[in-house]
């Protein structure tokens, strides 16, 4: 797979970014570690919070809110989150770059203090991810939308799950595409707005599931 160490990130460019765990060990397992994840990405896509996340958690419920509601006036921010998918030993991103060097911060900014996180629950010490994060530069309407799908699917190509249940997957943009949750925090209609309609993007995803479980048929759109 292709490292970021040769690639340039550039400013309003777009890039799915993927990570596994090490040794293909588990990184998100159960639910309280799948929604502690997606408040990191939320909470560091912001350029300069003021705070550590572990900070913010342990002040008062009002100073919370009141932190978030300047971060959010401020929007002054590292990335857009256009999908993603967490699984139990990876995750997939796709990321537009806003500031220099934004999609390097937000990662080691999100991976860092999830897996500070994670070894003190788990009583661990060390790296819980790979090395260098992967990245694809994304460069055309096709392969975005290709991409998007491929992110979405993964819980379904990997048969973690059937499709009947890609809906109800919380730890994916894919229920927040569809409307069913308003997370607020992907950047939906830079796809959906390619397709007449959200069911069209529906339909579009779940009419090639067996194409995804076949990822060789899409390999070069998405991985190199």
């Amino acid at each position: 797979m292709p490292t970021n160490r040769k690639l340039v990130f550039a400013n309003d460019e777009i890039y799915h970014v993927f990570n596994r765990g090490v040794e293909k060990r588990p990184t998100f397992t159960d639910r309280r570690e799948q929604n502690r994840a997606i408040l990191a990405m939320n909470f560091y896509r912001f350029v300069e919070p003021p705070v550590k996340l572990s900070r913010f958690l342990t002040i008062p419920k009002e100073d919370q809110m009141k932190l978030w509601e300047g971060l959010k006036k401020d929007n002054r921010i590292l990335v857009e989150i256009i999908c993603f998918c967490l699984m139990p030993n990876h995750f997939h991103i796709m990321l537009k770059q806003k500031v220099e060097n934004g999609i390097s911060s937000f990662i080691s900014n999100f991976t860092n203090s999830y897996t500070k996180y994670f070894n003190k629950k788990h009583d661990r010490i060390g790296p819980l991810f790979e090395g260098i994060f992967k990245a694809v530069r994304i460069e055309s309407e096709e392969q975005l939308i290709h991409t998007s799908r491929y992110i979405h699917l993964n819980p379904v190509s990997s048969f973690l799950i059937e499709p009947e249940g890609l809906e109800s997957y919380e730890w994916s943009s894919y229920p927040e595409f569809l409307g069913i949750t308003d997370k607020n925090l992907v950047v939906k209609n830079l796809i959906l707005d390619i397709f007449p309609s959200v069911e069209t993007y529906k339909k579009f995803v779940l009419d090639q599931v067996d194409y995804a479980r076949q990822l060789e048929l899409i390999k070069h759109l998405i991985l190199e």
